[in-house]
């Protein structure tokens, strides 16, 4: 079960898009890749393995036999849905002193209630004189929690067990301190944690999360709770299974690519979403740093695969009412290919085949899901990537309860059988 323990702690070490970054890119570091500066240019430093980063994405290929044949894509995203932090947060009420957040993404609300909640992301600080100043960004992350949201309790809300609702604007304002609120107090103390003056602090991405670490947990330790599986176990998984690929005595036939995309769970339209042009633009400036040329990219895509990993629903025992009866997902199953008629998920035939094959060389079993017909279902970065390349797909996750929680849970066996799974993805001929 070691992989399960190496995940927890790449969870752990990642509250938000950019520190999960950062832990990918030390792991790449540390398997060899090189890091190159996306403002500069590549040259031979391209050739080989090798990794760029922008803001909370990274896109990081592995040498090859063929280094400007197809590729093995695996694609994933860094967020999660969470409480962010306002431009103007200072606010509070009846002796409380609150920190003004937004909901980022599809969170389920109550899972935020009384929660010991950590403050983490980066700063953007001035550096530098009124005539030459420059901004710099500083990660942070609070070591202890500051935050938390209070629940109502039962006695003024009677019927809070016959049906919580809650609304983002009045009730999930997390409390910080006692006192009055005052004008820049919240500016003034992430301005603290990452050595600045509170006049130098010019904007902030900061993010709540739950300090509580992973865990294993169930009599025989068959479970892991995590907060941001969804989808930090696919990232974990894509940076894993690539350094190891980059590392074996012989490379594999086709280029291997890993993404990690941030703002999934906003839509993916951003400058560093799936919906946007930075892979397809890493993708021919590496071409280009070979000596190849845009057609070569285009006829290198046509050969070429992704492999969208997001976590998927395992049958809840609760609620299996609420699955497809013919699509039962078990968790500690193995991986599951994910099936839409409507195309939210991206999978076609050849991408699921190649995907059954790479797995079938692993010796690692294979579910599938298809969501109810009477429910609106969810999406991936699948769709959005694979318009944007033109390539086949396939979607594909680990099944879970509780997604979109604060914690999360899953099979801690799982997350071998997924590590097996991307390494041959990697590793198998097109």
């Amino acid at each position: 079960m070691s992989t399960a323990e190496d995940l927890g702690a790449f969870i752990d070490r990642s509250p938000t898009p950019f520190h999960a970054v950062g832990a990918a890119a030390e792991l790449f570091s540390a398997a060899g890749f090189t890091a190159l500066d996306p403002t500069e240019d590549w040259g031979p430093a391209a050739a080989g393995a090798a990794f760029v980063v922008r803001d909370g994405s990274l896109v990081a290929w592995g040498p090859s036999s063929a280094p400007t044949g197809p590729m093995r894509i695996i694609g994933a995203h860094t967020d999660s849905p969470n409480l962010r932090v306002r431009p103007r947060p200072d606010t509070g009420a009846a002796g409380w002193r609150q920190v003004g957040v937004e909901v980022y993404g599809g969170a389920l609300l109550n899972s935020w209630l009384d929660r010991d909640l950590g403050l983490a992301g980066r700063v953007a600080v001035r550096v530098g004189g009124p005539s030459g100043a420059t901004v710099e960004h500083r990660a942070f992350r609070t070591d202890r929690p500051v935050l938390r949201v209070p629940q109502l309790a039962i006695h003024l809300d009677r019927g809070v067990n016959e049906g919580l609702a809650l609304n983002p604007q009045q009730h999930l304002t997390p409390v910080w301190g006692l006192g009055d609120p005052h004008e820049g107090d919240v500016a003034a103390w992430l301005g603290s944690l990452v050595g600045a003056e509170a006049g130098d602090v010019l904007a902030w991405d900061a993010a709540c999360f739950d300090v509580q670490a992973s865990a294993r947990l169930g009599v025989d330790e068959e479970l892991l709770a995590a907060p941001r599986l969804d989808n930090l176990c696919s990232s974990w998984g894509a940076v894993a299974a690539l350094a190891e690929v980059a590392n074996r005595a012989e490379p594999p036939e086709h280029v291997p690519v890993a993404v990690l995309y941030d703002h999934e769970e906003v839509g993916s339209t951003t400058a560093t979403g799936a919906a946007g042009a930075w892979l397809a633009q890493v993708l021919e400036r590496r071409t280009l740093a070979l000596g190849g040329t845009r057609s070569d990219l285009l006829r290198t895509l046509a050969g070429s695969v992704l492999l969208s990993a997001d976590m998927a629903h395992a049958t809840h025992p609760n609620y299996p009412e609420r699955h497809e009866p013919r699509h039962r997902v078990l968790a500690g199953g193995g991986p599951v290919i994910k099936h839409n008629a409507n195309a939210r998920y991206a999978t076609d035939s050849r991408g699921a085949a190649l995907f059954r094959l790479a797995c079938e060389a692993a010796e690692v079993p294979v579910q599938d899901y298809s969501h109810r017909g009477d429910l609106p279902c969810g999406s991936t970065i699948g769709p959005l990537a694979a318009a944007g390349l033109a390539v086949d797909t396939v979607d594909v996750g680990m099944g879970m309860l509780s997604m979109h929680s604060a914690r999360e849970l899953m099979a801690a066996a799982d997350v071998g059988l997924q590590h097996r799974a991307f390494t041959a993805w990697f590793s198998t001929a097109p």
